[in-house]
C-alpha cells in the first residue's frame, strides 16, 4: 500500500529537491520493504507474524538484534541514495520528465495483488474528510499498535491461564503457538476501534470503510492460506526429501541453513511472505528440532527467518518491484540497480551482522 500512498508525496519532494525521479522506487523500497518490514521489533507486518506459530515467539523476538539490523539497513540504504544523488547532481541531472502511470489498470492490479497482498482498487474507496485531523491523531494508531502489541505479548497474555488450549477441542496448542498472533490481532483491533471512535463524526457512513476493509482482507487471507497449502503439498513430495537433506546439511548451523532456505524460496517465489511460509511449512519442524539440539534461541531463529525473507524477494522479477516501476513510470534499466542496492544488498548485510552477533551472543 505504501507504493500508492507514499509515491505521490515522494514525487513532489523529489521534484522540489531536483532529485532524479528514477531514484524514487529505491527510496520507497528502502522505507517500505526493508527495516520496517523485517527488522524493527513489534512490527505488525505479516512477515513478522508468520514465524510466530512455528517458533512460539512474539512480534518482539530478538529486539536488540532487530534494532541493530534496522540501523544497518537504514544506514546503508541512505548512504547509497545520498551517493547516487551526489553523482547525479555532479553530472547535471535533475528530476527529469514526468511520466504517467500505466493505463492498464487491470495488469497493475494483478501485479500489486500478488506482490504485497494489497488490492489497489481499494484506494479509490477513500475520500477526503471535511476537516483535516491533527498530526497527533494520525500518529496515535501507530503508537497504539506498538504499545498494545508489547503489553499483550509481554504482560497480559503471560498472566492469563490458557491451559485449556491444550485440549483437542481447542486445537491442542499452547500459548506460545498462538500468543504472538493474538497480540498482533488485538493491537490492530484496538487501534481501529480508537481511530473510529475519535473520528466518528468525520465518517459519513462508518459502514463503508468497514465493508471496504473486510473486502480488502479477503486477498491476504486467501494468499497466505494458499501458500500454507502449497508448502504442505511440496513437503509431501518424495523428491522434497533430497532438498530437505541438502538444506539441513549446509554448514554453519541452523541459522545459516534457515537463512539459505528462506532466501532461495523468497527469490524463486518473488515474495517474502511466500518464500518464508513455504520454507517454514515444509522445514519448520526440522529447523525447530535442530535449533533445540544446538541450544539456539527460537527468538533468534524468528528474526533470522524474517530478515532472510526480505532480501532476495526484491529481485527484478518481483511483482512489487514491477509495480513500483509501473506506478512511477520508470523502467528496470533506470531504477532496478538502485532497488537491488537498497532492498537486497543492505538487507543481506544486516542478515550477516545478525547471524554473526546471534551466533556469538545469542538472542538479545
Amino acid at each position: 500500500m505504501a507504493f500508492f500512498v507514499i509515491a505521490p508525496m515522494g514525487l513532489a519532494l523529489f521534484r522540489g529537491g531536483g532529485i532524479p525521479r528514477r531514484l524514487l522506487p529505491a527510496a520507497v523500497a528502502l522505507g517500505a520493504t526493508t527495516f520496517t518490514l523485517s527488522a524493527l521489533p513489534g512490527t505488525p507486518a505479516i512477515q513478522n507474524a508468520i514465524p510466530m506459530p512455528f517458533f512460539g515467539t512474539t512480534p518482539f523476538a530478538a529486539p536488540g538484534l532487530g534494532t541493530i539490523a534496522a540501523a544497518v539497513m537504514l544506514a546503508f540504504g541512505m548512504r547509497w541514495l545520498n551517493l547516487r544523488v551526489g553523482r547525479a547532481r555532479a553530472a547535471g541531472e535533475g528530476f527529469g520528465p514526468d511520466a504517467s502511470a500505466p493505463a492498464d489498470a487491470v495488469a497493475l492490479r494483478e501485479l500489486a495483488s500478488t506482490a504485497r497482498e494489497f488490492d489497489p482498487a481499494e484506494i479509490a474507496r477513500g475520500r477526503r474528510c471535511p476537516g483535516r485531523p491533527p498530526v497527533s491523531l494520525a500518529v496515535l494508531p501507530l503508537v497504539l499498535v506498538v504499545a498494545v502489541n508489547l503489553a499483550m505479548s509481554q504482560v497480559v497474555l503471560p498472566a492469563l491461564d490458557f491451559g485449556f488450549r491444550a485440549d483437542p477441542e481447542w486445537g491442542a496448542t499452547t500459548l506460545a503457538g498462538v500468543g504472538g498472533v493474538c497480540s498482533v490481532a488485538t493491537a490492530l483491533l484496538v487501534a481501529i476501534v480508537v481511530l473510529a471512535a475519535l473520528n466518528f463524526r468525520r465518517f459519513p457512513a462508518l459502514r463503508d470503510p468497514i465493508d471496504a476493509g473486510a473486502t480488502a482482507a479477503v486477498l491476504p487471507v486467501l494468499s497466505v492460506a494458499s501458500l500454507v497449502g502449497f508448502g504442505a503439498a511440496v513437503a509431501a513430495l518424495p523428491a522434497f526429501g533430497l532438498v530437505r537433506d541438502w538444506v539441513l546439511g549446509i554448514g554453519g548451523g541452523p541459522l545459516v541453513s534457515l537463512a539459505v532456505a528462506t532466501n532461495i524460496l523468497a527469490a524463486l517465489t518473488g515474495s517474502a511472505a511466500g518464500g518464508m511460509t513455504i520454507a517454514l511449512q515444509a522445514l519448520g519442524p526440522a529447523f525447530r528440532g535442530i535449533a533445540a539440539g544446538a541450544g539456539t534461541d527460537p527468538a533468534l531463529m524468528h528474526r533470522v527467518a524474517v530478515i532472510s525473507a526480505g532480501t532476495l524477494d526484491m529481485l527484478p522479477h518481483n511483482g512489487a518491484v514491477v509495480t513500483m516501476l509501473a506506478v512511477r513510470g520508470c523502467t528496470h534499466g533506470e531504477s532496478c540497480g538502485d532497488i537491488v542496492m537498497t532492498g537486497v544488498v543492505g538487507s543481506l548485510l544486516a542478515l550477516v551482522v545478525v547471524i554473526v552477533l546471534g551466533s556469538a551472543f545469542g538472542a538479545f
